[in-house]
């Protein structure tokens, strides 16, 4: 198997889009919209890494 590893600044990219996509959600005008597209935008990018999100729900 094959060892990935993440350069600190690919750390920080992926940090500041979270970070941005949760202040996206605090301002939106209708939060739950925008909350569910950035849980559809998250669950295609972890799907197209071959990560199945059915696993992840918190119920």
């Amino acid at each position: 198997m094959e060892v990935l590893e993440m350069t600190e600044k690919e750390l920080a990219a992926i940090m500041i889009d979270i970070y941005t996509d949760l202040q996206r959600i605090q301002k939106a005008q209708d939060r739950e919209k925008e909350l569910s597209n950035q849980l559809r935008k998250a669950k295609a990018k972890l799907e197209a890494l071959g990560i199945v999100t059915g696993n992840l729900i918190i119920e």
